[in-house]
């Protein structure tokens, strides 16, 4: 039982207790409502999730006016004063006309519904990159505010796709090609053998006639020969030893093998080489080179130059350059002309570029092709530098 004394000091401390006890909870209760209320400060994390994200982020208004956007979307297209019109100072083109943004835009606000466009061409500063779009309207309960579209690059992405794409299907070309290749092999051997044995019979008996239609024939088996070595050629992906040389001296090996057709063609060779080139793996740079020198060759059948130059580029590779006089690349096909089977020629397999392309993506290389600015065609390959120089 409480005495007087616990009495006394029960009812003397409780309500001090009780007191200092509801002035915390009116502390906590006012510390929680003003971390509720809205402030500048509260937005300015949300305005650098924005600043900081990868993709383009534009706001515009029911007339198409932009009222806001990101660093983003200005690095991946030129920003205006309406969203429309600077979508399509980057898409339209004379050989391309873009899509009509102006209907677009206002179709994604008025039906409320999301529009999306992959593989948007936009061309600024020279330069074309492939961009998805996504429109979304932009509303507070039933009222229309506007829209806002989302700008990705998918260039990089799109880039891979096809590569994965291209690799899979000459995949499965080489295979093929190897198998025909081989199963052609042994029979046309046998009956160029066959067709020799008969030209010297009927060299003998001096039957001219047949001798002539046999010479048909044989020509014709030689073509098939030519054919089926590239298919080979294309589907073997071998490599040669590691073994290094300077690039000019492969060039030279290569170049020799063509000089007479060279001479016949009446075709200048001329070279333009940087000093202090290191030494490169050789691999099959030879094959590469001889290839690019040959097709040069066919593009000036009635004579010309070609000039060879090496460069280092400012990205650290090695830059080979055979630019002709010739006829050129027709403009509407430069993107094919490196494509299995691909050819402009009457007697080309197609093949010759393809293995070029392929010899250079050994060396993490590229090659291009373009038009030159006085006539004639400009192939270039840029060879990495890493992992293919000697060490010393």
């Amino acid at each position: 039982m409480l005495d007087n004394t616990d009495i006394w000091l029960y009812y003397r401390i409780m309500p001090e207790r009780r007191k200092r006890q509801t002035s915390n909870l009116n502390k906590s209760n006012k510390m929680r409502s003003d971390t509720d209320k809205p402030s500048s400060k509260s937005e300015l994390p949300n305005k650098s999730i924005i600043e900081s994200l990868p993709i383009g982020i534009v706001a515009f208004d029911t007339d198409l006016r932009i009222i806001e956007s990101n660093q983003q979307a200005k690095k991946l297209i030129k920003l205006g004063a309406y969203i429309d019109k600077s979508l399509a100072q980057g898409t339209d083109s004379p050989d391309r006309p873009g899509l009509d943004w102006t209907q677009q835009l206002k179709s994604a606000i008025s039906s409320g519904k999301i529009f999306r466009f992959d593989g948007v061409h936009y061309t600024r500063n020279g330069k074309t990159k492939l961009l998805r779009i996504v429109c979304a309207p932009l509303k507070k309960g039933k009222a229309r505010l506007g829209g806002t579209i989302i700008i990705e690059d998918v260039t990089g992405t799109v880039n891979i796709q096809r590569q994965l794409a291209n690799a899979e299907r000459l995949a499965t070309v080489g295979k093929l090609a190897s198998k025909v290749a081989h199963e052609l092999n042994n029979p046309m051997d046998g009956i160029l053998r066959y067709i020799n044995l008969a030209m010297r019979i009927v060299e003998q008996e001096k039957l001219d006639k047949a001798k002539e239609y046999l010479m048909q024939c044989r020509q014709g088996l030689m073509r098939m020969v030519h054919i089926v070595s590239d298919l080979l050629e294309f589907a073997r992906s071998t490599y040669k030893p590691l073994e290094y040389a300077k690039i000019e001296q492969i060039i030279e090996d290569a170049v020799k093998t063509m000089t007479k057709d060279a001479e016949a063609l009446n075709i200048r060779i001329l070279r333009d080489y940087a000093s202090n080139r290191p030494r490169i793996r050789i691999g099959n740079l030879f094959q590469l080179f001889s290839n690019l020198t040959k097709n040069a060759l066919e593009a000036m059948p009635n004579g010309g130059e070609l000039t060879i130059s090496t460069r280092l580029t400012p990205d650290n590779a090695i830059a080979v350059e055979f630019r002709d006089t010739g006829t050129g690349l027709p403009a509407e096909k430069s993107d094919v002309i490196f494509e299995p089977f691909f050819t402009t020629k009457d007697k080309g397999t197609g093949l010759g570029l393809a293995i070029c392309k392929d010899i250079v993506e050994t060396y993490n290389g590229r090659i291009t092709a373009e038009n030159a600015p006085a006539g004639g065609s400009i192939f270039t390959v840029h060879l990495s530098v890493t992992g293919n120089l000697q060490e010393h």
